[in-house]
């Protein structure tokens, strides 16, 4: 399986952006499917969960209400609404893929090489 992030770039304090992640490969294992972030010289960080049903999804507190989890299975490609950016909303935004079902620390075990998220202020 492999993982293609895309969608980050350059936005203002308040702006929107939507990150993608398509899957290739053999991709029928995939179940949950999250987005995590890093930024400089901080550890990686959950962002946010769904399940293939698109139904179950989690996110980390610090972006809920601002972002939203989506997927299109017939795409193999899940997506990251972000509104209401902040300054600390600055991160490289990697997607991931797990075989398991849960939502909730799912084992992730394919990994996209990220995009990167610039909020200015």
């Amino acid at each position: 399986v492999q993982l293609q992030a895309s969608g980050g770039g350059l936005v203002q304090f308040g702006g929107s952006l939507r990150l993608s992640c398509e899957a290739s490969g053999r991709t029928f294992p995939i179940n949950t499917m999250g987005w995590f972030r890093q930024a400089p010289g901080k550890e990686r960080e959950f962002v946010a969960a769904i399940s293939r049903s698109g139904v179950s999804t989690s996110y980390v507190d610090s972006v809920k209400g601002r972002f939203t989890i989506s997927r299109d299975n017939a795409k193999n490609t899940v997506y990251l609404q972000m509104t209401s950016l902040k300054p600390e909303d600055t991160a490289v935004y990697l997607c991931a893929a797990a075989r398991s079902v849960r939502v909730s620390t799912p084992l992730y075990e394919f990994w996209g090489q990220g995009t990167l998220v610039t909020v200015s202020s």
